[in-house]
């Protein structure tokens, strides 16, 4: 899960561990020294300016959307010779750029609708209010576990709307983008610009074993300091699809701050107002909650708000968590000089939802999101069947699902098993099993 909106874009690789994120430095190419450093702005023709200035969070996004190149590779990677045989290797630099992927990509899919996109908010919000009528009024528990499952789900969808406010996807106005943004977030308890920030800082470091914001590798020597208790609630079902909230206040393991503090190690000093105008927004929808649990009783809230919102967590946790990890085969992570800002971004997984991905609107189309985030999602599966062709063997189709992912639970299973740590050397590193856990 990334965030997304509101960058400014650069290109730069990152050999070292930040202990404030950094706004926006990108390596486009596997090669850095074929590549021109760009401070960039987000237009409305998608182009971008050399020219410095100042910071403006409303229109920035999270990944470049066009980059200078000072001469084109024409070398052949991403195969190696084993016994003979030329095989696959998902670590080696590609043979393409980010720019061959944006040039396949048709420029409809770049548009933003803002009337779509709200178009999407009033049909999720209708539902959500449906479902919580009709639960009420039947209250009955044959009735509760059906909607507990899909208004935890309409909850989900309407964190994804607030997502694409973030990214910048929503629209091209930075108001409707905060204003929508604060009242789809703040509604299911989360801090929009907290959030928005951090996970910018993933998409801007995706695939980095240290720089990587969301669900990122523990590095073996702080995953050896970690309790037993500590480990076996980490990589435990169900608790890892619990921990959202937990995140939001204290974030991951070997990193410390919080979404709601603007002082956290998370923000530099001029987001600071950001981050205090999305926490007493928070604030806000947890005195509505109160105030509610007085006006129909404590068990009434909890029944219609309270196991939504734990369902709505775990499935943040599941979707972000399975875009990351879960592959049939291993897929890398990096640090030092062989990271860059594409080789990270193809390391992410699409996932098939079934019946749920009209619902919670294509987010499981998430390689191309990753690597260009102002793609509005509905114009998501468009753009990736446009860039398979130019991606090949570097994207990993994603296996077809029933009306429910139903067997993405195994998956979750099976990598919560054997993805446990990585090495503290080497900049191109694979999950290790601990087995003293299983």
């Amino acid at each position: 899960m990334a965030s997304w909106v509101l960058s400014e874009c650069g290109l730069r690789p990152l050999p070292r561990i930040y202990p404030k994120p950094r706004t926006g430095q990108y390596l486009s190419n596997s090669n850095p020294s074929k590549l021109r450093l760009s401070r960039t702005g987000f237009s409305s023709d998608s182009s971008f300016s050399l020219v410095g200035r100042e910071r403006n969070w409303g229109l920035k996004v999270s990944a470049p959307l066009r980059f200078q190149e000072v001469e084109e590779e024409s070398e052949e990677r991403g195969s190696v010779i084993v016994n003979g045989v030329d095989e696959f290797d998902p670590g080696a630099p590609p043979p393409f750029k980010l720019s061959d992927i944006r040039a396949a990509i048709p420029k409809h899919c770049w548009v933003k609708d803002p009337w779509r996109s709200m178009s999407y908010v009033v049909r999720d919000v209708v539902v959500v209010f449906g479902l919580a009528a009709a639960a009420a009024y039947f209250n009955n528990w044959a009735v509760w576990p059906i909607y507990w499952f899909a208004q935890s789900t309409m909850f989900w969808a309407l964190f994804v709307l607030g997502h694409d406010c973030g990214h910048g996807s929503f629209s091209n106005d930075p108001k409707l983008n905060s204003v929508a943004g604060h009242l789809l977030h703040s509604s299911i308890l989360v801090p929009y610009h907290g959030w928005r920030i951090s996970h910018r800082t993933h998409h801007q470091n995706h695939g980095h074993v240290e720089n990587d914001e969301s669900w990122h590798p523990i590095p073996e020597k702080i995953y050896r300091t970690l309790d037993f208790a500590t480990k076996k609630l980490r990589f435990t079902l169900p608790f890892p699809m619990l921990a959202y909230p937990f995140y939001l206040w204290g974030r991951s393991p070997g990193k410390k701050g919080s979404h709601f503090h603007p002082d956290s190690d998370l923000f530099v000093p001029n987001e600071r107002k950001d981050v205090i105008t999305s926490t007493v927004c928070w604030t806000a929808m947890v005195a509505i909650l109160a105030g509610l649990s007085f006006v129909m009783g404590p068990v009434q809230l909890l029944k219609l708000y309270g196991i939504p919102y734990i369902g709505f967590v775990a499935w943040l946790d599941l979707v972000t968590y399975l875009h990351h990890h879960g592959h049939d085969e291993k897929l890398p992570w990096y640090r030092g000089k062989e990271w860059s800002y594409l080789r990270g971004g193809l390391t992410t997984l699409d996932r098939d939802y079934g019946w749920i991905n009209n619902i919670h609107h294509d987010i499981g189309t998430h390689v191309i999101h990753h690597l260009f985030p102002q793609i509005p999602h509905y114009h998501l599966i468009e753009a990736t069947a446009a860039a398979k062709p130019v991606l090949g063997k570097y994207y990993k189709e994603p296996k077809k699902s029933g009306p429910f992912p139903f067997y993405l639970l195994g998956v979750l299973q099976k990598s919560m098993k054997k993805d446990h740590y990585v090495s503290d050397t080497g900049d191109i590193v694979y999950y290790q099993t601990d087995p003293e856990l299983n």
